[in-house]
Formats: structure tokens, sequence, C-alpha cells
């Protein structure tokens, strides 16, 4: 999930609705690594076949992509994964209003995904609008960080994708390196992936900020060969992936507010210095 921390509304009890939508709701998600397809078949019926592929939706937020993703694609299986306690309640509400049988809502973080599922069993890994955690100190969390990368390689199917879409340039930048280092093949690369994907699933929190002017970003890649020496050469603070000029920056990401108000305001010092 972007940026902050999911709100509750007034009147909104998370353990009730944790409870009432408990069904599709899974807790202990270990339980079935590497037989996800074939033991949610029974999610469609008694006399289905197990699903032909599983997609993970990383930070699934309020369910708006898994819900679509889900319904355009019945015959794969969707495992909608939050640490937000709210996201998790709300994915699953709306999983079970919309009537679907191939999605399952997990608690959890992007670091766990090798203890959820197997070795290759996983067609996707969708990321949408993650947090940038611009902060040098905070870049453990990133969900594109050269260390999880890696980490996914070892769930993913051949053939399978990663996909990530941000409004973040410095992040965008910063992603598209650490997916290099981690031996992914580009299989897309935008700076405009609504102009280029038009019909592609938009979340509603995607609507508001293209409304607001951003652009969205985009990269999909597939594991090619692990690379023989993983090492981390890049810099971990977004700060550097900003421009030098600020001034040309008419768009601020959210959660990168407090980084550019800070170099605005420190690059406004140095002016004032040398008058």
């Amino acid at each position: 999930m972007h940026g902050m921390h999911a709100r509750l509304p007034k009147n909104f009890v998370l353990e009730e609705r944790i409870e009432r939508y408990a069904q599709v709701i899974e807790l202990q998600p270990t339980h079935y690594a590497g037989r996800w397809a074939d033991a949610c078949r029974l999610l469609t019926g008694p006399d289905t076949a197990a699903f032909e592929r599983i997609h993970v939706d990383l930070g699934c937020g309020k369910g708006a992509y898994v819900v679509q993703a889900a319904q355009a694609n019945p015959h794969a299986l969707f495992v909608a994964i939050d640490a937000e306690p709210i996201c998790v309640a709300y994915t699953a509400q709306h999983v079970m209003e919309a009537g679907l049988r191939n999605v399952v809502v997990v608690p959890g973080l992007g670091s766990q995904l090798a203890s959820m599922f197997g070795p290759r069993e996983l067609s996707a890994i969708t990321l949408n609008f993650p947090t940038p955690f611009p902060r040098k100190k905070e870049a453990d969390k990133r969900l594109t960080i050269l260390e999880r990368l890696m980490e996914y390689r070892e769930v993913l199917a051949d053939g399978a994708s990663v996909t990530l879409k941000t409004d973040s340039l410095p992040f965008w930048q910063f992603s598209r390196r650490q997916f290099e280092l981690a031996g992914y093949r580009m299989l897309w690369l935008t700076d405009d992936a609504r102009g280029e994907r038009p019909d592609s699933i938009a979340t509603e929190y995607e609507q508001r900020l293209t409304a607001q002017g951003a652009t969205v970003y985009a990269i999909e890649a597939t594991p090619d060969p692990a690379p023989k020496h993983v090492e981390q050469t890049e810099s971990l603070s977004l700060a550097d992936y900003l421009p030098e000029d600020l001034s040309t920056l008419s768009y601020v990401p959210h959660g990168m507010q407090g980084l550019v108000t800070n170099r605005r305001n420190h690059e406004a010092r140095l002016r004032g210095k040398r008058r």
C-alpha cells in the first residue's frame, strides 16, 4: 500500500470485519507453500481442475486491482497480500461482495514470499504503487530492493514476471537498476504507463493520482539466469535520484514530500548565503 497508513473510518470495527470476511482470509499461508493451485481448487467447486497459474498482488491496498484482475482471469488464483489489517479487511469484503472464488487474502510482507510459496510456484507478482521509503535507512523495506528481487526469483516460474507501477520517478529509476542487478530482463519499461496500456486495470488510487497530475511509471521484468555475483552498487537514498534542479519537478510523488521540501529548503539557504 502506497504512502500513508489507511485510516479507520467512523464506526469501523476491524476485528468484526476480519471475522465477518474470514472465509477468504488465510492466516497460515505457509501451510500451502508449493500446493496453492490444487489446494484452492475447491473454492470454485468440487469437480474443477486446479488453477492454471498463481498471481500475487503484493501490497494489495483495499483490493480494487485484485477484484478486477480476478474477474477478468477466472482460471487464475490470485493471492492478495498486505501488511495493513484494514487493507486485509477491505480486500476480503470486496472479494466476498463480488462473489469471487479465485482470490485468497493474506496478511503479510514481501519478505515472507519465499516461505508462503514453493519454488517456481508463481506466474506473476504485481506491485501497484508500493511505498517508496525514500530514506536510506528504510531502503530494506522497499519491495524492489535487490534482496527482495532475489527472493522473488525463488518462487517465480519460468517466464513469470514482476510488474511495478509507481508515481515516483526517483523510485522507478532506483527500481530499474535493482532489477538489472538482480538479473531480470525488461519486458516493459515506460514513463507513460497509462498512455501505452490504456486498458490496463487502474485502481482508484491510480485514478486519483493521475487526476492530480501524476505520471504513471512502470516496469515489467522477468528473471534471466541468476547473476554469478550479487552486489548492491547503487545509492539507497532516493534523494540521489531527484533532478538537480527541483524547479523542474512539477509533481512531487506521494511519500516524498518531506524529502523534496527539505532539499528545496536546503537549496534556498545556499542561495541566500551566496547573496
